[in-house]
């Protein structure tokens, strides 16, 4: 593929951090939020490998129409998005979201905090 086709496909996705600073990278087709993230050096958890089994890499999608656009999110997805701290009708998980060309220029804060829940958090304790 020339190069010229390959920048047709890059798509750009931009995070707010907890501080409110503006990071924005260029991807591809396909890459999921908390890959980024994390490949970027950005405050995303993503306790569970990204195996949709915690909330730790929750986003909040700053543009409804965007919003919109991603695919509506599974049962066990909205299972773990209940868990999240601060949950807003636009939130998301990160590992759950991937890039199209739909997605282009896609805008997600990161909440201020997290929620970790572990299997030691339910131990009977006395």
């Amino acid at each position: 593929m020339n190069l010229a086709l390959m920048t047709l496909y890059r798509l750009h996705v931009t995070f707010i951090d907890k501080d409110g600073d503006r990071h924005t990278f260029e991807v591809s087709k396909g890459d999921n939020l908390l890959d980024i993230a994390q490949a970027n050096d950005l405050e995303m958890e993503g306790a569970c490998g990204g195996s949709c089994a915690c909330s730790t890499c929750h986003v909040i999608v700053e543009d409804e129409e965007i919003f919109d656009k991603i695919p509506e999110a599974s049962d066990d997805e909205n299972d773990m998005l209940d868990l999240a701290f601060g949950l807003t009708e636009t939130s998301r998980l990160g590992c759950q979201v991937e890039m199209t060309p739909e997605l282009d220029g896609l805008v997600v804060k990161l909440p201020q905090m997290t929620r970790n829940l572990q299997a030691s958090d339910f131990e009977n304790r006395s």
